[in-house]
């Protein structure tokens, strides 16, 4: 769908709820590039038992937050692999502004991000959408206080980066609901003139 099928460095961002994980595979399927999710990288190295997963399990174990220095050291090193190099989409990472710095480091090689993809979504909506979904999953956890809790500490905590690069005009907001495959269209038709 786009004339230029390398060179695309995505982040994606959107609520929890807003179908980020399934929208993550198909546009990195479509550009050919790797979708990296920081729960695959903290997943892999515990798994691998490399030297920062080591240190992450420690964290985790004692129910603390993984610090900035580890999930950026652990970017760093997926950002370096191979198969990163023609472009990747970036899910759960940055989250901080501290990450974005982070991130406009580690591509000081000319190769900015192309695009900022932000699924937006009815708040209302997501609640009974993940309310739906912990009774069908049976997660107890997931009650109604739990999952506003965590669309508040989204909101608060990715408004300021969803500033920062609409400042660079890298923002483009997508309405996340609906069919997967009309989002799915609404984010390359996006792109697309975005490209252009």
């Amino acid at each position: 769908m786009t004339s230029n099928r390398t060179g695309m460095r995505i982040i994606l961002m959107g609520p929890p709820g807003a179908g980020k994980g399934t929208q993550a595979k198909v546009i990195a399927n479509h550009f050919g590039i790797p979708a990296i999710s920081t729960g695959d990288i903290f997943r892999a190295n515990v798994a691998g038992k490399t030297e920062l997963g080591v240190e992450a399990q420690r964290y985790m174990d004692a129910g603390e937050y993984v610090p900035d220095e580890i999930t950026n050291a652990m970017v760093r090193d997926r950002l370096a692999q191979p198969d990163a190099e023609p472009g990747f989409l970036l899910d759960g990472y940055p989250r901080t502004l501290a990450q974005v710095e982070e991130l406009d480091g580690m591509l000081a090689d000319g190769h900015p991000v192309n695009a900022v993809v932000v699924l937006t979504a009815d708040s209302e909506e997501l609640i009974a959408r993940l309310l739906q979904r912990a009774q069908i999953e049976g997660r107890a956890d997931d009650t109604e206080e739990v999952i506003r809790r965590r669309q508040e500490v989204y909101t608060e905590q990715t408004a300021p980066l969803i500033e920062v690069y609409a400042g660079r005009g890298l923002v483009v907001e997508i309405d996340g609901m609906g069919e997967i495959d009309a989002v799915t269209h609404r984010i390359f038709d996006a792109l697309e003139s975005q490209a252009g």
